[in-house]
């Protein structure tokens, strides 16, 4: 069966879940269906990584042997999960028969049965013994800039980054200021800002390959200019001119460093629930409250501070982001500022910048500070970042699954028992190769989002699904690496610990499995956000 007709099939079943789905959602709320809906948002992302998948063969050509392999493990893995059971969570698959699809799912499988019904041990070892002769899937975006960006990221990584990540890591380090201005040199924190406001005013697709690599070495140094990114859009799309002309220059320099701060304590992602108050003063704002799971908040010079300005508005209808500068902290003095005290969150991974938990009481924001000069739009402000946080968050994801592939595949290689390298044991083997697998579909699931953005179109809905499928494919490619290094993987000199420490926070932040899957079928069944 050709890739195309399967694929074809994939999207008659996809689009029968759409129309079960809104049957179901006609007389109820979607909440209170969510396990039928969330798993409609992972039927048609699945259906969504097989079509990026196809276009990835088509773009190399029809690709090598290897890409060819590849590309039949995984239409054959996503049309055995969506006919069989797709895993939601580790404890939470869901069947066919959850959105009464037991028919359509037994008509798929009999439409794909010579995809399904053949036995692909001999694939899964011939790819991952492709892979340890140094064999790796087409990944060449046919431009010559893009290809280009990505060698040079790549060698910088690999030279700056990987060697001392497991240690900054291991001593709770912040990722060091040489690193940064480095980096910072190369451009990275300005990548999407506009070229008159000092930026590199590239594309998304441009952001993902170098997060992506940055994202390999550790996550810290690729989520390091997610605050960056994040306050970029927000001023470009939503400041005054003089707003954009004073500090996005400094951000794309690296001169600034922004740190978000939105999340409140046990508000978690219903932001409509914020109780951080900021009111006008004769000297600018006052701002009085709580927030929480600040990344870098110590070290950064402006927070993107979203807080309650109207009062008596409910909801999100009250809210307002405001552009507030800051001092940057020290190890001996973290919070220099006046009216604003914070305490450090000790983490498993995600590591670098840390994360902390602020107080506010009567800080002082200029007049100056509310982003727009409008009252009100804050929330409005922060959904049109969530699109590009999201697919950035996607593109450190990716790195994160290659660099537990990378690190599962050295060890295989390497390790001898029983007279012979791992590798050579079949459940070894598919490991490696099914964690390829996962990493090219889901980078071409991200690289698809990017390009969608890209086109200037709403992508709420290809974001989600990027960043929904890169955070399970990075989770399993961790444990997957870690059960290949044996008792080795779970002592702390081995890097893949820390991976798998990385790994398990991006199912969780910039939006959760839930929320995306969420969005997914709202978006997808007409009930848009």
């Amino acid at each position: 069966m050709s890739f195309a007709a399967a694929l074809e099939a994939a999207e008659g079943y996809r689009d029968a879940a759409k129309a079960a789905l809104c049957d179901r959602v006609k007389e109820r709320s979607m909440d209170a269906d969510q396990r039928a809906a969330h798993g409609f948002s992972w039927i048609a992302t699945s259906v969504a990584a097989l079509e990026a998948v196809a276009d990835w063969l088509r773009l190399h050509d029809g690709g090598t042997e290897l890409d060819r392999n590849i590309a039949t493990l995984i239409f054959a893995e996503t049309l055995g999960q969506l006919t069989g059971g797709l895993p939601m969570g580790q404890n939470e698959i869901f069947r066919p028969v959850d959105l009464g699809m037991s028919q359509q799912a037994a008509l798929l499988a009999a439409s794909c049965e010579d995809l399904l019904g053949a036995d692909r041990a001999g694939m899964r070892a011939d790819v991952a013994h492709a892979m340890a002769s140094g064999a790796m899937p087409s990944e060449s975006l046919h431009d010559a800039e893009l290809d280009a960006i990505r060698d040079q990221y790549r060698r910088f990584t690999t030279s700056e980054i990987l060697p001392h990540a497991h240690r900054w890591h291991l001593a709770n380090d912040l990722i060091p200021d040489d690193t940064i201005s480095a980096m910072a040199a190369l451009g990275t924190f300005g990548v999407c800002i506009p070229a008159e406001y000092g930026g590199l005013g590239l594309s998304k697709l441009v952001m993902c390959v170098i997060t992506e690599e940055l994202s390999r070495g550790w996550i810290g140094a690729g989520s390091l200019s997610t605050r960056s990114e994040i306050a970029g859009e927000l001023i470009s799309m939503g400041g005054t001119e003089a707003q954009k002309a004073y500090w996005l220059p400094k951000i794309a320099s690296g001169e600034i460093l922004p740190t978000a701060v939105f999340t409140e304590p046990d508000t978690g992602s219903d932001l409509g629930a914020l109780q951080t108050r900021a009111h006008q003063t004769d000297g600018g704002w006052t701002i009085d409250g709580a927030k929480t799971w600040i990344t870098h908040g110590s070290r950064s010079d402006l927070m993107t501070m979203l807080v309650r300005t109207m009062p008596d508005a409910k909801g999100y209808a009250g809210l307002s982001m405001l552009l507030v500068p800051k001092p940057r902290g020290t190890d001996s003095e973290p919070f220099p500022a006046t009216g604003m005290t914070g305490s450090e969150i000790e983490v498993l991974g995600y590591r670098g910048m840390r994360e902390y938990a602020l107080q506010f009481d009567g800080m002082l924001a200029p007049a100056d500070a509310l982003l727009g000069g409008e009252e009100g739009q804050g929330f409005k402000q922060l959904m049109r970042t969530f699109e590009g946080a999201r697919i950035q968050t996607a593109a450190r994801a990716v790195g994160v699954a290659k660099r537990a592939l990378e690190l599962g595949l050295d060890y295989a290689v390497n390790r001898k028992q029983f007279g012979k390298a791992i590798i050579g044991f079949p459940r070894v083997a598919d490991k490696i190769a099914m964690s390829l697998a996962d990493f090219v579909m889901t980078r071409e699931l991200t690289y698809a989002a990017a390009r969608a953005k890209d086109s200037g179109k709403r992508c709420d809905i290809e974001a989600g699904m990027a960043k929904l499928l890169a955070a399970r494919a990075a989770w399993s490619n961790a444990d997957a690496a870690l059960q290949i290094h044996g008792g080795n993987g779970y002592a702390l000199e081995y890097e893949i610990s820390r991976v798998l420490c990385d790994a398990r926070i991006l199912n969780i932040f910039e939006g959760a499995a839930e929320i995306q899957a969420q969005v997914i079928a709202k978006g997808l069944t007409g009930g848009r956000n």
